[in-house]
């Protein structure tokens, strides 16, 4: 991605963000940055994500914990960049990452909140420490853009652990395709996690294109694939299968998330995910 278009990114996105955010929402987001306060009896119309089950198990009554609002969050954005992020029909994953990071960085700078992201694969790259500085936005977008993902593979345990000694409670930002091993119940318990998962249409619902020789984007190794008949029906189920685990994984562990696709509006889709439209 080149210098020029990384600028016109930005600029994009700090004009939706500070331009197209409804008046009366100051904020993309409203995370859960709160001190417990204290719990009371649920009421129609209290958010259900708030109930605590394990006292209104012993209760056989719904009860809800409230909080103190805390006067800024911890915005955390972390990218998964290994080799599968090298790939788009309409434009590259990596690109689209960059540019929901972006979006989320003006947000959070625009409430004051505290800003940081994190650029991992198989290792950790590059981070910044939390600022409210709006030039850590432009470097987290070239970072990103710029990032060389092929040859490298995808390492959730160890980006979970590092999000997880993130001492302050924060709203932890992961954005990936997701195609690997993870597991973000223990860290959704200490941080409110969202994740975004970022795809292209056609590595979900390819076209059938008869033979052809690909290379795998973490070993580049280069492999002849028929993309005709069963051998495509069977690619397209265990896709289904696998996203249904991970909407599954999410749901258990208090994961907010969204897709995004490589030829949507990511503006759009983080404001719907946060029901600001």
């Amino acid at each position: 991605m080149t210098q020029k278009n990384i600028k016109k990114l930005l600029i994009k996105a700090k004009k939706q963000v500070f331009s197209e955010i409804p008046g009366n929402n100051p904020s993309l987001f409203k995370g859960e940055g709160f001190d417990f306060v204290e719990l009371r009896e649920y009421q129609p119309g209290d958010d259900v994500k708030k109930i605590d089950w394990l006292v209104t198990a012993k209760l056989q009554k719904p009860y809800i914990k409230l909080y103190r609002e805390e006067r800024e969050l911890n915005v955390v954005v972390a990218f998964m960049l290994n080799g599968s992020m090298f790939f788009g029909t309409k434009r590259f994953k990596q690109e689209l990452a960059a540019e929901i990071g972006a979006i989320l960085g003006f947000a959070a700078i625009k409430n004051q909140d505290n800003f940081s992201y994190i650029l991992f694969a198989d290792k950790e790259y590059s981070s910044i420490r939390p600022t409210k500085h709006i030039n850590a936005v432009q470097k987290c977008a070239e970072s990103v853009a710029k990032f060389v993902t092929l040859g490298k593979s995808a390492n959730f345990s160890q980006l979970t652990q590092r999000l997880f000694k993130i001492r302050r409670k924060s709203i932890v930002f992961i954005i990936s395709d997701f195609f690997g091993e993870y597991d973000f119940k223990v860290l959704a318990k200490k941080h409110e996690v969202v994740a975004i998962v970022v795809r292209d249409r056609f590595e979900e619902d390819p076209t059938p294109i008869g033979f052809m020789n690909l290379i795998d984007p973490e070993t580049k190794k280069s492999f002849i694939v028929d993309f005709e008949g069963s051998t495509l029906k069977n690619y397209k189920k265990e896709i289904k299968k696998a996203d249904s685990k991970m909407y599954e994984h999410f749901k258990q562990s208090g994961v907010r998330f969204t897709k995004i696709y490589t030829h949507e509006e990511p503006f759009i889709k983080l404001l719907k995910l946060f029901g600001q439209k």
